[in-house]
């Protein structure tokens, strides 16, 4: 099946809400509609933070992915992680995901990425195998530790 993604702007918040809310509920990820538009409309607004895209399998839509940038002094410049991807179920095992990281990995360097990082679930080994192939690579020397910070 044949993929295209399509840059999101403000106007594609009500097709990203439902797919938000349908990966987070597959992750089960604890959030609100309130808090995922806020974050959504935070992005979509402001490009030099990264962007989504929507990704289209034979003109339908089948989901979306975030790409959200950071600056690192190991890769000697802006890298980013890919935050979220998620395709509707009917739309998986087609050859779409990996379609979607080349591309993602094509506008990353438009952006001057330099690396690219994401979070996959231990257990989630269809995913690991996707991202394996896509050249993603377990870093064993590193965890990834995260301190949740309350607004003061």
């Amino acid at each position: 099946m044949k993929s295209q993604l399509k840059r999101a702007d403000m106007q594609d918040i009500d097709l990203l809400l439902p797919l938000v809310a349908a990966y987070h509920d597959f992750e089960h990820i604890d959030s609100d509609e309130a808090g995922r538009r806020a974050a959504l409309l935070r992005l979509l607004d402001n490009q030099d933070l990264g962007g989504i895209w929507l990704i289209y399998g034979n003109d339908q839509l089948a989901g979306y992915i975030a790409l959200c940038r950071g600056f690192s002094i190991e890769f000697n410049g802006f890298d980013a992680v890919i935050d979220e991807f998620y395709l509707l179920p009917e739309f998986r095992g087609q050859g779409i995901g990996r379609q979607v990281l080349s591309a993602i990995g094509d506008k990353a360097r438009e952006l001057d990425i330099k690396a690219i990082h994401l979070e996959v679930a231990r257990d989630n080994r269809r995913a690991r195998w996707l991202y394996e192939s896509a050249g993603f690579e377990a870093r064993d020397k590193y965890l990834l530790m995260t301190a949740m910070l309350e607004s003061r």
